[in-house]
């Protein structure tokens, strides 16, 4: 009787590890790190040296929100150069037209008198004629160099907006490489940008478990350092498999709320 009832316990003890196993090989933990899909990298187009810098790291900065400004001495002889050039393309426009109108009336006056008085000077005509066509044809050039010079001034307008870099999206400034007195070159990293509204778990997962997600499958979420949870969903998964470490990489997103939480954070996802 007594060995009857230890093979019922030890048969019953294995039932139930059976269970066990079987309920905890139906959820998947993953573990992944909270990145920005918002994420700008503000760059300077020109060289130059650093007058101002408007933010520091940890800054919020909304669009449009002045971040640093360059030297502006060369831009401003160089766009006051070209609105120079623009406003004497249109006074020569002036002058080679009114040319042409007085030219003109006075081929008119001649060609009255002529008439009343039954003769023509040719030669009064011919030259006429002459300083008409040179006229149109000057007027022709300059109107053509107030486009030219209308093109640089709108060239150097824009330039001129890249002296004093604004914020192309709302923010927080995570990393500053430049101070004021700094050179900055076409290219370099001045000022990093994070949206945080726009926040995502980055997740590797191995290749063997590709068959168990999909796009658009709800996950649970946990940032075990607030511990907070919520609902995500599968939004991405990335199908370049890494020959290395047979990993895929999948985004997951998820609703911030008003908890505090920022790129870099460790985060768990878990699927059932």
């Amino acid at each position: 009787m007594k060995k009857f009832l230890l093979i019922c316990l030890v048969g019953s003890f294995l039932s139930a590890g059976e269970i066990n196993n079987k309920s905890e090989s139906d959820v998947i933990k993953l573990t992944g790190t909270v990145v920005s899909d918002g994420q700008q990298m503000i760059g300077s187009r020109f060289m130059g040296y650093v007058k101002k810098v408007f933010v520091k790291i940890g800054d919020k900065v909304k669009r449009e929100d002045d971040l640093y400004e360059i030297e502006s001495a060369e831009f401003d002889m160089m766009k006051m150069q070209a609105d120079l050039m623009l406003e004497q393309s249109k006074v020569m426009v002036e002058f080679w037209r009114d040319k042409l109108t007085r030219v003109n009336n006075k081929k008119r006056r001649l060609a009255f008198e002529y008439k009343h008085n039954n003769k023509i000077d040719f030669f009064d005509l011919a030259d006429l004629d002459a300083q008409a066509a040179n006229a149109e044809t000057m007027l022709e050039s300059m109107q053509i160099m107030v486009k030219e010079a209308n093109i640089r001034a709108k060239q150097m307008a824009s330039t001129y907006n890249y002296i004093k870099m604004k914020a192309p999206s709302d923010g927080i400034v995570v990393q500053r490489n430049i101070r004021v007195g700094d050179m900055v070159m076409p290219g370099m990293l001045t000022i990093l940008l994070v949206d945080m509204e726009s926040l995502e778990i980055d997740v590797s997962i191995s290749e063997s478990l590709i068959s168990k997600v999909r796009v658009g499958q709800k996950v649970n979420v946990e940032i075990p350092s607030i511990k907070y949870h919520t609902e995500g969903v599968i939004y991405a998964i990335v199908p370049d498999v890494n020959p290395m470490t047979h990993k895929i990489k999948m985004r997951v997103h998820f609703k911030r709320g008003n908890e505090n939480i920022f790129p870099g954070m460790y985060a768990k996802v878990i699927i059932k």
